[in-house]
């Protein structure tokens, strides 16, 4: 009878559940952690892939095209309040019920952009970590799973802090968040992960490996005879039978190859000429001022950059505006603003991954980015 008392009391005091229910707890709580900081330090960046969501759904979605950036701000708080809360082990009945609530919304959703493929990556980790819509519906997955436990035996669970300090620590997770976000949007993100940080080799970003895998497609061909359609491959198409018409081709991918960290770039002037590869193998310095959008530019900024243009002239260097608008926009741009530096144009989406700031200065020595500058420190 001692001795089962005695193992009864060894089992109770190892059980493993609650050091199971641990790691489930600081997993869930690196999760949400990791994904609420790097969205809350690149707001404006969350804020396009909403925007990018809200195109794809089309109809009464792009409705809320306006508030993108408060969404983005609001995601990324309750993402990294929630994961401190966890962490800290702060209203965990409550935490536990909003994780259990936040992954059952997600989960489905996920499931849907997994299926339909609406945009390329869901952003659920920024610019930091991008993984495919179907990874990210197998993660949410195990986060619901994870989240489900947390929540049943979250009842066991007791606060050993006062009602009054949890309530405190609350408040201050909120107003870190909100603070780090509008910081990060008023300058630049703490920590740059877009393709064109400071540092970064344009050119040789731009290049792809010798023996680096490319892209493999499987190639069919259909062609009609007597009023029946029959696909070929390549090697087996009828190429030199005129009895049979040729009515389409299909190119389905097979395997990606290598993606450079930036992709295609081109930077053209007034007269469609391009003179990208002119500007990256410049011998001297080059000043990119960004304005992806002119209709969403700051005049005051666009104003202030007057002085380094003047100053790039002094001292030989080369400035160009880029922007994505159009050359009627531009025009009446410079006039509303007195401005005098000539612009290029780009493609928007990658004015977009060159800075957080509109506008915002990119400083180029032979295609090395030596300095990025948002507006409000010009």
């Amino acid at each position: 009878m001692v001795q089962t008392h005695r193992r009864n009391a060894l089992l109770k005091r190892y059980d493993p559940v609650p050091v199971v229910f641990l790691c489930i707890r600081l997993l869930l709580a690196a999760v949400f952690i990791f994904s609420g900081f790097v969205k809350a330090i690149d707001p404006l960046g969350g804020s396009y892939k909403i925007n990018d969501y809200l195109l794809a759904f089309g109809g009464f979605w792009l409705n809320f095209q306006a508030f993108s950036l408060v969404w983005a701000i609001l995601l990324a708080g309750f993402e990294l309040v929630l994961g401190l809360c966890l962490l800290a082990r702060v209203r965990i009945r409550k935490t536990a019920f909003f994780a259990l609530l936040f992954m059952s919304v997600m989960t489905p959703l996920t499931l849907y952009i997994a299926l339909t493929n609406p945009v390329t990556d869901c952003g659920c980790f920024g610019e930091a970590l991008i993984i495919s819509n179907q990874a990210t519906f197998a993660k949410n997955l195990v986060l619901l799973a994870m989240s489900i436990a947390l929540f049943i035996y979250a009842k066991r669970m007791h606060p050993f802090l006062l009602p009054k300090v949890e309530w405190g620590l609350v408040g201050g997770f909120v107003l870190l968040s909100l603070l780090l976000s509008l910081l990060c949007y008023a300058y630049l993100p703490l920590i740059d992960f877009l393709p064109y940080h400071k540092g970064v080799d344009i050119p040789e970003a731009m290049r792809i490996p010798e023996g680096a895998p490319r892209d493999e497609y499987r190639t069919t061909f259909i062609y009609e005879k007597d009023g029946l359609q029959q696909e070929f491959s390549l090697e087996n198409y009828p190429q030199n039978d005129s009895t049979w018409v040729f009515v389409d081709q299909k190119n389905v991918l097979l395997s990606k190859g290598y993606v450079p960290p930036i992709g295609h770039l081109v930077l053209s002037n007034s007269s469609s000429d391009d003179i990208t590869e002119e500007l990256l193998h410049h011998p001297g310095r080059v000043y990119w001022l960004v304005m992806y959008d002119l209709d969403k530019t700051s005049g005051k900024g666009a104003r202030r950059a007057e002085e380094i243009y003047r100053k790039a002239l002094a001292e030989g260097s080369r400035f160009y505006a880029l922007t994505a608008s159009s050359a009627d926009e531009v025009a009446n741009f410079v006039k509303e603003h007195d401005l005098s530096y000539p612009f290029l144009y780009s493609d928007p989406t990658t004015l977009k991954a060159m800075i957080r700031s509109n506008p915002g200065l990119l400083i180029l020595e032979q295609g090395r980015i030596v300095d990025k500058k948002p507006w409000r420190k010009f």
